[in-house]
């Protein structure tokens, strides 16, 4: 009879605790029926590990315990490469360092999921193949200092070797050379040689100024040589025309004298200072006293 009760007891217990169970069950499922895509990713969304739709951003509905959806990113990523060992067209040894920027097509998340699983191994597998020999490469076809001078070009042949050479679901934005290393003795021969080219510049400019001082002294000279020409000249064309003057009024007054011989006595008159001379010969006359005849 004890038996009895305990097995029905056990009977009711059950009874109550299936229900309770199902009713969990239905609500696990309920609430795992339902997945959130954020913005930037996609879904993909998977029935037995089967791909069956591409999940856009939002609120989204999967069958519970059939359907998984695994999130692809389509964000923009960066690859960091550090270390990478080359040698330039001139065989010289440099380490670089670079970044690959790239993202996937929000259309090719399922080809990222079927061939790689993840984007982390889809880098692994691709990029991380392609991008040091592809520096390698295209650093190959640089001298050294081409290389560091042409850094713009460089960089721009990197990523077009690196863009063709990636065959995959994913776009390669851009390519950053960020350092190029080389060796101390590399780097100081090249230290020197720029050194060199200042000192030359530094005495091409001092050649050229002298010159231009040279040429500035000589300009400045024959300025003054001009301006003493110019000078002696004036100076030669006042005295003839003074001369000139001079010799016209010279001229012009004996002219006069030669028509009035009163004009002589008259001059002679002008210049007496009134005193008579002390001694005098007998057949001499009397200054200024002799008196025109008049007719």
């Amino acid at each position: 009879m004890l038996k009895n009760d305990l097995a029905q007891a056990n009977i009711n217990h059950l009874g109550k605790i299936i229900p309770i169970a199902i009713l969990l069950i239905i609500l696990i499922s309920l609430y795992s029926s339902w997945y959130t895509v954020d913005q930037g990713e996609r879904g993909v969304l998977l029935r037995n590990g089967k791909i069956i739709d591409t999940a856009e951003p939002g609120l989204g509905f999967k069958i519970p315990l059939m359907d998984t959806v695994v999130k692809i990113s389509t964000q923009t990523h960066t690859a960091n490469y550090q270390g990478l060992q080359a040698y330039s067209r001139d065989q010289q040894p440099a380490t670089l360092r670079a970044s690959v920027t790239f993202s996937i097509p929000p259309d090719r998340v399922e080809e990222v999921y079927a061939n790689f699983k993840s984007v982390d191994l889809m880098v692994s597998r691709l990029l991380d193949r392609q991008v040091p020999t592809q520096i390698e490469n295209i650093f190959g076809k640089y001298t050294a200092i081409s290389a560091v001078q042409e850094r713009i070009k460089f960089g721009i042949d990197v990523t077009a070797a690196i863009t063709q050479s990636i065959k995959g679901p994913v776009t390669i934005n851009s390519v950053q050379i960020e350092n190029i290393d080389f060796s101390n003795a590399y780097e100081k021969s090249v230290e020197d040689r720029m050194r060199a080219e200042v000192e030359v510049q530094t005495q091409l400019q001092n050649l050229e100024k002298e010159r231009v001082s040279a040429k500035i002294a000589v300009t400045q000279a024959q300025a003054e040589a001009d301006s003493q020409l110019a000078r002696a000249i004036a100076e030669a064309e006042s005295i003839r025309i003074k001369g000139n003057a001079e010799a016209s009024a010279i001229k012009i007054r004996a002219e006069a004298l030669a028509q009035n011989q009163n004009l002589v006595e008259l001059t002679k008159a002008e210049r007496w200072d009134g005193k008579l001379p002390t001694t005098m010969l007998p057949t001499g006359t009397i200054p200024f006293l002799e008196v025109p005849t008049t007719k």
